[in-house]
């Protein structure tokens, strides 16, 4: 039985696995305090998200990660159509932005995002290591919006 529960203490108790999709712990914590995190049980703990306010109209999906073992199961998916019915009263759209790799691009398009912006070098100018995803090395971010 799949359960979501939003966390409001402790919330670096899941440091490692907001990692997985943010690998740099300083960037996480700029948004961890005062994003909302939930996290998703189905019997243990498979994947967590921070969503943070970018506006009175805007929320912003800051980290998606599911353990590896579990990805493909569809944990991700359940998470962000649960968040999105969360915040559809108090938002009119979810932004998201990740790097330029097409299994992600894809896994967000078919959760109902379509690309809306990019923000050019951003990998490169805010993360002291270069970043990849497999083989792609991460340069722009791209923003992706669902109406809620």
């Amino acid at each position: 039985m799949v359960r979501i529960e939003k966390v409001s203490e402790n919330k670096k108790q899941f440091l490692d696995l907001l990692l997985l999709a943010d690998e740099q712990e300083n960037m996480i914590d700029k948004y961890l305090t005062e994003g909302d995190l939930f996290t998703l049980y189905d019997d243990d703990l498979k994947s967590v998200c921070v969503v943070a306010k970018v506006n009175n109209d805007t929320c912003e999906l800051k980290n998606i990660a599911t353990y590896e073992k579990y990805q493909g199961k569809g944990y991700g998916r359940t998470l962000i159509n649960c968040i999105s019915e969360f915040y559809k009263n108090d938002y009119k759209s979810m932004l998201v932005g990740t790097g330029e790799t097409p299994a992600i691009l894809s896994f967000y398009e078919h959760c109902g995002f379509e690309q809306s912006y990019r923000v050019k070098n951003f990998f490169t100018d805010n993360y002291d290591h270069p970043m990849f995803d497999g083989e792609i090395q991460l340069v722009d971010m791209i923003y992706l919006k669902k109406n809620l």
